[in-house]
């Protein structure tokens, strides 16, 4: 039932006008989604959808062969992971408006893992950007950190190619489709592969064959920063779309870091300008992981296997399994009160079991 009902899920996200705000209302109002594809006039009405949209979606409805589409992604090895499945990122689910599916090629498990840093730049970068990417990303993921980037001429390809020399995982996140055809930008389709190849993994909110359109790009950048705990911003200009995503990861509640340059470079304006904003000034990756306060991940991931030591730590412990919550859901959630939860969350910090994402959002380590 699980894979047709995401056939549909599919139909949805073929029509280009259903995106999360829509897919939202369309999952609360119906059963499944199947239904709702199906669907008639008056109760896509009655799910919240505005009469001229429901019109051109009985169009596109009535000439779309859904069976084609979804042999499409069986051929091509593409899975739809939808949010309340248990392979959905937990943290790209707690940002504002989280994509209602991702489309993936790869290794899936890897959007699971909690300890990403999205790294991002220019374009057109100096030497001073690819030896800074070199030095700084060979470090992050030699202490276990899994980088994400965009897939874009320049830093975000540096990015992803570091992580590979140095046996790392990473992720691609694309402004358009994640088939062979969709591939963006064509330079990058080999690294794309190489990925692939290496136990990473291709994701895009946007469906196969989907073109890079320039709107789609800013979309793109709040997946990126929503999958980490942090972005690293690695040159950029004063007017880089890298700045993007670096404050979309700030209105995430997440760490912003910024690589400093010469004040006579034209590719350090924007880095410079971030950390006179607040971002943390970085020259390594020790900068980075004692801001997060990770230390080294293999002692987070033995300490994910430590087991509550009392009721209260068993039940929110449980809870923060499916995903990160703020501290009033947990509250909510867990029938406790909150002087319990909050002298509870912060034992079970000092463990090492848990951490604050920031704005007392917290997540299982």
């Amino acid at each position: 039932m699980l894979n047709q009902d995401l056939k549909y899920w599919l139909g949805f996200s073929l029509f280009l006008k259903i995106g999360p705000v829509r897919f939202k209302k369309l999952n609360q109002y119906f059963p499944n989604m199947q239904t709702a594809y199906t669907a008639s006039f008056s109760d896509l009405v009655k799910a919240g959808l505005d009469e001229n949209l429901i019109n051109e979606f009985n169009t596109f409805r009535n000439k779309t062969n859904l069976d084609q589409h979804w042999e499409y992604l069986l051929k091509n090895q593409i899975q739809i992971i939808i949010q309340n499945d248990p392979a959905y990122p937990p943290l790209l689910k707690q940002i504002h408006t989280p994509p209602a599916l991702i489309y993936v090629r790869g290794n899936a498990d890897i959007l699971k893992y909690q300890y990403n840093l999205a790294v991002v730049g220019t374009r057109k970068f100096t030497n001073y950007g690819k030896e800074s990417v070199a030095q700084i990303v060979s470090e992050l993921v030699q202490n276990k950190i899994a980088i994400v980037s965009g897939l874009a001429i320049g830093i975000d390809a540096l990015a992803h190619q570091a992580a590979l020399d140095h046996q790392g995982q990473t992720i691609a996140v694309l402004g358009a489709g994640v088939d062979n055809a969709g591939i963006y930008p064509r330079n990058n389709f080999y690294l794309s592969q190489n990925i692939l190849e290496n136990n990473g993994a291709i994701i895009s909110e946007f469906p196969p064959a989907s073109t890079p359109l320039k709107s789609n790009f800013p979309t793109r950048n709040r997946i990126i920063a929503g999958l980490s705990l942090g972005t690293l911003v690695i040159e950029a200009a004063a007017r880089s779309g890298a700045l993007i995503t670096a404050f979309t990861a700030l209105e995430q509640n997440r760490e912003v870091f910024s690589v400093p340059g010469s004040i006579f470079s034209e590719m350090s304006q924007g880095t410079n300008m971030l950390i006179k904003k607040g971002a943390k000034m970085v020259t390594s990756a020790k900068d980075i992981l004692e801001e997060l306060n990770l230390g080294p991940i293999e002692s987070h991931l033995v300490n994910q296997q430590i087991l509550p030591a009392s009721k209260e730590e068993e039940i929110i412990f449980n809870l923060l399994a499916s995903g990160p919550k703020h501290i009033n859901q947990i509250i909510k959630e867990s029938a406790l009160c909150a002087q319990i939860v909050n002298s509870t969350l912060t034992i079970m910090e000092m463990k090492g079991m848990i951490k604050n994402l920031g704005s007392q959002n917290y997540y299982k380590l």
